[in-house]
């Protein structure tokens, strides 16, 4: 049996591993809208290979370079890009596509620096993707975003993002 000042040797040991290993560690919580247009003018997201069936998209690549305003007004304050590509990877009905895209911030306190987020979108769903790293003042990043898709006219789309980022 262990006596009571092993036991606090032990506490006190995993105690200091435990702050040690957060000590520098920064979590950051950013809210901002993504706007995407993929038909008429000005597109930023558009399919660069088509699918070999009429009535999936699996198969289908294409790439983006949407904008990420500040507030879900496309008229907003511009304060990135997200840039990247999809895919049609799913042969189910939920059409989803694969992502992987960096989101780089041109202005604000997070300018110059970068996220990059890789995942599964289903469109019409909440779309949780997970931060896979990132650049600048979210080096060494983890986390993941959280997307609600808003009610958008024809041809747009306004992701309401919510990201939440662990980083040095």
């Amino acid at each position: 049996m262990a006596s009571p000042i092993s036991k606090i040797v032990l506490f006190s040991f995993l105690l200091l591993l435990s702050v040690s290993i957060s000590n520098g560690k920064k979590m950051t919580h950013m809210h901002f809208y993504l706007h995407e247009v993929y038909s008429g003018s000005n597109e930023t997201a558009v399919s660069v290979v088509s699918p070999q069936k009429n009535n999936s998209s699996f198969g289908m690549v294409g790439v983006i370079d949407d904008m990420l305003r500040d507030e879900a007004d496309p008229n907003s304050k511009l304060i990135g890009r997200a840039q990247g590509l999809f895919a049609g990877a799913s042969m189910e009905q939920d059409n989803g596509l694969f992502t992987s895209l960096n989101f780089i911030f041109t202005d604000g306190p997070y300018n110059g620096s970068t996220l990059a987020i890789f995942g599964r979108l289903v469109s019409g769903t909440v779309i949780e993707r997970p931060i896979i790293g990132g650049t600048g003042l979210f080096r060494m990043a983890r986390g993941y975003t959280i997307a609600n898709q808003l009610n958008s006219t024809t041809g747009t789309l306004i992701l309401e993002v919510d990201a939440y980022v662990s980083h040095y």
